[in-house]
């Protein structure tokens, strides 16, 4: 990510959460097989940044909900799907929230049928449907992902799944260019498995 051009601050939950612009940043998210897959997100020296919980889905609301909170227990987004869908669509909102004012983006399959992941990311004030603002492109046999803006080659986070200890752990190694919004890239990560 070294060579790729310069990119403004790109704020896409808050601008607090943009990586700074002298350096990329490195953040480690671990997924805690504990029934319910929640995620713990730490920087490289161990620092807790985000925590993700995911409450039980009920037969009541066939739907599956993430919450994103800061290091304090804040709610920073919602992140929701269907689980009678087939589409794999993920729709985060701000805080708490499911009121269709407080929609982020919405990250779908490019196709049903693939052998190499390719998601597309609309963030909510995108009114076209031919363009996506992001794309999660992915090799599940090597357990990697990279993001880019929109179709460009312009990369702006690279994500590499690794197995715990035990297999009672995921780890996903994710390393966000600078002035990215890595609370987004986070977001995005939590929505792969």
């Amino acid at each position: 990510m070294a060579n790729q051009p310069r990119l403004s601050t790109t704020a896409i939950i808050s601008p607090q959460y943009c990586a700074p612009a002298t350096h990329p940043i490195d953040l480690i998210i671990t997924k805690e097989w504990t029934g319910r897959n929640n995620f713990t997100v730490t920087d490289t020296n161990n620092n807790l940044i985000f925590k993700v919980k995911t409450p039980l889905v009920t037969m009541v609301t066939p739907r599956q909900h993430r919450f994103l909170f800061d290091a304090n227990r804040n709610p920073i987004l919602h992140l929701r799907r269907s689980l009678l869908a087939a589409d794999d669509k993920w729709k985060a909102f701000r805080g708490e929230s499911e009121a269709p004012q407080d929609l982020v983006f919405t990250r779908e399959r490019s196709s049903f049928m693939q052998l190499r992941t390719k998601l597309n990311v609309s963030l909510a004030n995108n009114t076209t449907t031919q363009a996506c603002d992001f794309t999660v492109r992915g090799n599940l046999f090597q357990n990697s992902w990279k993001v880019y803006i929109a179709n460009s080659d312009n990369l702006v986070a690279k994500i590499k799944k690794e197995l715990g200890t035990m297999f009672i752990t995921e780890k996903f190694m994710v390393t966000v260019s600078p002035n990215m919004d890595y609370a987004f890239i986070v977001a995005l990560v939590v929505t792969l498995d």
